[in-house]
């Protein structure tokens, strides 16, 4: 009944149709280098076509000209090394041609490439061929992805930790905790008369319980690795013209939204990610929330609304603690997320009232503004713990959760229905293998192409 197979490369069906793909794997633009990257079954033949000379020595960088393929003319002086299967990333023959940079030269070497028996790479499918051959697991290949993507230092880290290998050692060992559990069960059923007696039920309760607990425990880091991925949604709202976008300016040191002192200015919501040392903040200046007749203002209100019902917190502006309560009344009618009151243009403020949940700023002086940070760094951790340590790997996409929260509920379905005796034990032990499923599909040890579609969709052309 139980499976603990480690995962295995895959035939060469499942790697589509086999062909060698090439891709120029760095960001087009002008540049000093860039690369072209092919991998597969026929590189040492297009190799033979493509360059002069041709690259013997594995992992040795060589000067070569890349020639046409077709009459022999001169495309580019590049340094190439070679790759030889199953000593690649991708697990195949694997070749890589650094070119000089801009549009032209790296577009030419492809072309070429491709006339001489390669194909254009997908999407992400360089890394989805280190999958599939069994190089890196679906945990790691996210991670590249999510690093190429980071906006921030807390998410380059997290990736790095996914990378390594640190979440999927978590998952690996889930696992096998709950296939232990089936083989715990499969005795049961199928050795019911053996000498030693029958697994004792409450041997099976303790240790399908302890699985569940410690699913819950890896779930539970869902909101915080999101958070991290995402950065923490923080969303600046108040009247119009109570100095929204002057704080979102004053908090980037740069001039990102317009500031004016016409009311309704700020027509559309506008983002960008702070990077702080313990989470990044998605900072989105707002619209003003007031009766609009205007139909553009009324559309940029309708889009702070949508805003504030995804946001991790609110930042009320006000010019005055009644216009920070009178916002944060309008707030309340729009969400149930926390709230910070912020008093702006607190440079004008001659007096103050005492304040215990505002904080006093001036984009204008920059006074309050680190207290400000500080504050919203203390309600984050409030509200949502503390940011993983370098060492603790947590779930950070919304596959992630999705595939614990399977593997959560199978497994309080078996709990409950061991604890009720509701079900029989083999039709009970369903659960067990659903839910160690729901995990293999977080690595790869279970997948479909509709997974792996998922997963490689918004991956860059050539990684």
């Amino acid at each position: 009944m139980t499976d603990t197979r480690p995962v295995s490369p895959l035939d060469a069906s499942a790697l589509g149709d086999g062909r060698t793909i090439a891709a120029i794997a760095t960001a087009p633009g002008r540049g000093a280098l860039a690369m072209v990257r092919l991998s597969g079954p026929g590189v040492p033949a297009i190799a033979e076509r493509l360059l002069r000379p041709v690259p013997r020595d594995a992992r040795h960088a060589t000067h070569a000209q890349v020639i046409d393929p077709d009459d022999g003319s001169p495309l580019d002086d590049a340094v190439v090394t070679r790759f030889v299967a199953p000593a690649s990333f991708t697990g195949e023959d694997l070749l890589e041609i650094t070119t000089h940079g801009g549009y032209r030269a790296p577009a030419s070497v492809l072309a070429a490439a491709i006339r001489a028996g390669a194909r254009q790479a997908e999407p992400g499918e360089f890394t989805r061929r280190a999958v599939l051959n069994g190089k890196l697991d679906l945990l790691q290949a996210e991670a590249i992805g999510d690093l190429v993507e980071a906006r921030s230092s807390a998410a380059q880290r997290q990736a790095l930790r996914q990378l390594d290998g640190g979440l999927s050692e978590r998952v690996v060992a889930l696992r096998e905790r709950i296939l232990q559990v089936e083989a715990l069960l499969a005795y049961d059923i199928d050795f019911p008369e053996e000498d030693d007696g029958p697994i004792p039920r409450e041997r099976i309760t303790f240790a399908a319980r302890a699985a569940l607990d410690d699913v819950r425990a890896l779930l539970a880091t869902a909101d915080l690795g999101s958070m991290i991925h995402d950065g923490a949604l923080i969303v600046l709202a108040g009247a119009p013209n109570v100095g929204k976008s002057s704080l979102f300016n004053a908090l980037l040191g740069e001039a990102r939204a317009i500031v004016t002192e016409i009311p309704g200015t700020t027509r559309d919501a506008i983002e960008a990610i702070f990077d702080r040392p313990r989470w990044p903040l998605r900072l989105v200046d707002t619209a003003g929330l007031r009766d609009a007749t205007d139909v553009l203002e009324q559309l940029g209100i309708e889009t702070s609304a949508r805003y504030l019902a995804r946001a991790t917190l609110v930042l009320v502006c006000g010019e005055s603690m009644n216009r920070i309560d009178e916002a944060t009344r309008r707030v309340r009618a729009l969400t149930a997320t926390p709230v910070l009151g912020v008093l702006t243009k607190a440079d004008l403020v001659a007096e103050r009232p005492q304040m215990h949940h505002a904080v006093a700023v001036s984009a204008r002086t920059g006074e309050g503004l680190g207290l400000l940070l500080d504050a919203i760094d203390a309600r984050l951790a409030a509200e949502h713990g503390a940011p993983p340590s370098d060492d603790a790997p947590g779930l950070t996409r919304a596959r992630h959760r999705a595939a614990a929260t399977t593997a959560v509920r199978e497994l309080a379905a078996f709990h409950d229905a061991l604890a009720a005796d509701a079900l029989p034990m083999s039709i009970a032990a369903i659960h067990v293998r659903s839910a160690a499923d729901a995990l293999g599909e977080l690595i790869g040890v279970v997948h479909t192409d509709d997974i792996l579609d998922v997963v490689f969709r918004q991956f860059c052309v050539g990684k």
